[in-house]
């Protein structure tokens, strides 16, 4: 879930904002654990393969409270619609493959495409219940 629109939800509920340096961009990335002698923000460097310390980093700013996804349900036969997302900015309809419920009892839309592609239904125009057409 690394997607621009997805990712204020991960497991820990926390992110880390990085600024940049002269040879990465700045960046979000999610807090994957916590150290537990020291209590600092832990973050997967993938070209180490290891977790590593947020303060490791010299362009570490801060971090910011996520969405804690508490659980996951099913679809339900619910549908997201959107008016001018389709083919030649027409109609477009989406199953509800899934709701994210947070810790704070928020529940997300999840849709999946045609072509299989997982996304968040949270700009949709409108939610059709199961049974409306």
């Amino acid at each position: 879930m690394d997607d621009d629109r997805m990712r204020y939800f991960n497991g820990t509920g926390w992110l880390a904002i990085f600024t940049g340096t002269e040879t990465m961009i700045g960046r979000t990335v999610h807090v994957d654990a916590w150290d537990e002698a020291t209590g600092v923000a832990l973050v997967v460097d993938p070209k180490r393969g290891t977790r590593r310390p947020v303060t490791d980093y010299p362009d570490f700013s801060h971090l910011e409270q996520a969405d804690q996804v508490t659980a996951a349900i099913p679809g339900g036969g619910w549908r997201a619609y959107w008016k001018d997302e389709g083919p030649d900015n027409g109609p477009l309809t989406e199953q509800v493959l899934a709701w994210l419920i947070t810790s704070k009892g928020r529940a997300t839309p999840i849709t999946v495409d045609a072509h299989g592609h997982v996304d968040d239904a949270e700009s949709a125009d409108r939610i059709i219940p199961p049974g409306e057409e």
